[in-house]
């Protein structure tokens, strides 16, 4: 049996015989010291998540929430829904004891019982838009969904599964100090599991996660130094460690009142689905070189100043060079070209044109073009052949000294070099991002939000301008915000899907239960991170306007849409009864472009230019006329339970239109249970 079993019969023997339970949980810490080697973690029982939004109905799993005004939890046994009724005009549910080994009962108000999710439940998931901004000319979707991830990720393997190009995730560092909850409880410093539920928690996450990257995708986990060491081999297990990229670390600022160093630092581990497969593409990342297009800009004001005189031309580069070093204006990568061409262009000429190994081949005489002797020459030889230099020679790619005596290097010009490889190590001050979210929301909402220059830059590293990316930590959404911005600097089409739900810290929730309130009340719900930081941060940016009404002058204009999570009952799917809150479910699998199919319709059918749907089976003709004359139509949802009449609707589509059965493919996606 595992730790975790015990743990949790620990708990609820502690429930039923207090004394008893003390006695074991005290023997089981005597004997739970034991050491292991490499990554041996428990597999605590998977999550359970409380869902306040979701209606009381029969054969749900509920809690009963505790009394108002009471700072303590309710009861954390878990009940099943026996039937609801009327009493005295109120609804009361009629609830027994999951699990108990003596049958027990009880009667609770609907109003005081909160709706559990197990995530080894299988869902049938949809999705309500609760607010849409489109701005955006010709632009896809964003997409925001406020829900518990994993049950998110479940969604997306119904509609991006080997989509996605690129996942971004800060998920919670796991330091102690009340910034997770695992099974609806903040776990703090004191929980003697606190490591082996946040890797729990991680790699049922990062399993689904890894259902979802494209091939050629890649994966960013921002972490600190609490949990990096494990998540670094967790990753190895789930991605391969062939498949590791790199461990970038952030210098984000000093901490000058530590006792032996100052851990500034964070990380970001990357690693890709398929690293074979970047490189079958021949995918290198790459990025310009800070400083690179000012430097070009001066040296070409610089040449045309000096009406050609190359000595003052050089001596006035040199200078604002060394200033523009000094300023930190640029790297070493464009200040090394200190020198200017015959027409300009800044050049440097130290290129090591030697053979790396003696190659008697590669051992020829190269005349200085002054003295005309031959040039000092490296015993290994000379890089490349006679031929090829020569014709490096005319092409005036080769740099000669003042005679033979001073040998000769290769001549490269920074306007053919404005890129390089990125390094896994760079310094930028985190303070002024939450700095930066005060001035946009109009006060402090969000502690330590991440930096969307930062993910901008790798996120444009990573991936192209048609993108997909995800971040199912949304936290602050900086990870749209940079998407946004990315789209707007380049004039991509990259897409985003930030997922978050609307989990309120731990200081205000003791405040808002001292006030009385309880999870579900639209005052506790206006506290959360979606409705208080994600949702408000997203609109300033995109609009221009602060929660408060006041202008944001650096806003970008953009398509976003905003969703809920729902819980749909497999007899509503299987009825058309709840098709409105699939509807975007298809919508998103399509692309997230164009119009969205909402609702069914009188003509039986109906097409978009991304995707159609086709509700009466007597109109397929109709249906496949119009398919076929929608020419960026990719997928076609057949509604039916008639394996036969399906396969006669898919044979008259259109090649390259795929065809999906609904609501079989649906249903078949999520009875899978995932999370085992």
């Amino acid at each position: 049996m595992a730790l975790s079993q015990l743990t949790d019969l620990i708990a609820q023997t502690k429930l039923m015989n207090p004394q008893l339970g003390a006695d074991l949980e005290r023997e089981f810490k005597a004997l739970s010291g034991r050491r292991h080697f490499g990554l041996n973690f428990e597999r605590h029982r998977p999550e359970s998540v409380e869902l306040p939004q979701r209606p009381i109905r029969k054969g749900e799993k509920v809690r009963v929430l505790p009394k108002r005004g009471s700072t303590k939890r309710g009861d954390e046994r878990l009940w099943r829904v026996n039937r609801v009724v009327r009493v005295d005009g109120q609804r009361v549910a009629e609830l027994s004891l999951i699990g108990a080994a003596e049958p027990e009962v009880q009667s609770v108000l609907v109003d005081d019982l909160v709706v559990v999710a197990e995530f080894r439940d299988p869902i049938y998931p949809g999705l309500t838009s609760t607010g849409k901004i489109q701005l955006g000319d010709n632009q896809p979707f964003h997409t925001v969904i406020n829900g518990e991830n994993y049950h998110v990720l479940e969604v997306l393997t119904y509609t991006h599964k080997g989509k996605i190009d690129c996942i971004y995730i800060d998920p919670p560092y796991n330091t102690g100090q009340d910034e997770w909850i695992y099974n609806d409880r903040h776990v703090d410093a004191n929980d003697m599991f606190r490591h082996s539920k946040w890797l729990a928690f991680m790699e049922r996450r990062l399993l689904l996660a890894l259902d979802l990257l494209a091939e050629t995708g890649v994966i960013i986990v921002a972490i600190g130094d609490d949990e990096h060491h494990r998540l670094r081999m967790l990753m190895d297990q789930i991605f391969g460690e062939q498949n590791f990229i790199s461990n970038v670390v952030w210098q984000g600022g000093r901490k000058n009142d530590s006792r032996y160093v100052s851990n500034g630092a964070d990380y970001m581990l990357v690693y890709a689905k398929s690293e074979p497969a970047l490189q079958a593409r021949g995918i290198r990342w790459r990025e310009e070189k800070p400083g690179v297009r000012e430097a070009l800009e001066v040296a070409k004001s610089i040449w045309e100043e000096s009406g050609g005189d190359h000595a003052r031309a050089t001596r006035h580069w040199r200078e604002w060079l060394k200033e523009f070093k000094r300023l930190g204006g640029a790297s070493d990568a464009v200040t090394r070209f200190a020198s200017l061409s015959y027409d300009g262009r800044p050049m440097r000429g130290d290129r090591d044109l030697r053979s790396p190994n003696p190659r008697p081949n590669l051992q020829y005489d190269l005349l200085h073009p002054v003295t005309k002797k031959p040039v000092k020459m490296h015993p290994n030889g000379w890089r490349y052949s006679q031929e090829v230099m020569l014709e490096l020679v005319n092409q005036g790619r080769v740099k000669f000294g003042p005679d033979e005596t001073a040998g000769a290097g290769g001549i490269d010009f920074l306007d053919e070099q404005v890129q390089q490889v990125a390094s896994s190590f760079f310094e930028r001050d985190r303070n002024p991002s939450g700095i930066r979210l005060k001035d946009l929301l109009g006060e402090k909402r969000f502690p330590n939000p991440k930096d969307h220059e930062v993910l901008m830059r790798w996120i444009g590293l990573v991936c192209g301008p048609n993108a997909i990316i995800l971040d199912f930590f949304g936290g602050s959404g900086s990870t749209l915000e940079a998407v946004v911005r990315l789209n707007s600097q380049d004039g991509g089409s990259r897409q985003c899907i930030l997922v978050t739900n609307n989990e309120v810290g731990a200081k205000e929730i003791r405040a808002l239960r001292k006030a009385g309130l309880r999870d579900g009340d639209p005052e506790w719900e206006a506290k959360g991170v979606y409705q208080w930081v994600t949702r408000p941060r997203i609109t300033t940016v995109v609009t221009g306007v602060r929660p408060d009404g006041s202008v944001y002058k650096d806003s970008v204009p953009a398509n976003v849409e905003f969703f809920d999570l729902t819980y749909e009952t497999p007899l509503h799917v299987a009825h058309n009864r709840a098709f409105t809150r699939i509807a975007p479910l298809l919508w998103m699998k399509a692309g997230s472009t164009g119009r969205r199919i909402d609702a069914t319709c009188d003509a039986g059918w109906d097409v978009t230019e991304s995707y159609g749907v086709l509700f009466d089976l007597d109109r397929a003709s109709l249906f496949c006329e119009a398919v076929a004359k929608a020419e960026r139509l990719a997928v076609a949802f057949i509604v039916t339970n008639d394996d036969r009449r399906y396969q006669s609707v898919t044979r008259n589509l259109p090649e390259g239109v795929e065809p999906v059965r609904l609501y079989e493919s649906y249903m078949s996606n999520f009875r899978i249970h995932l999370g085992e």
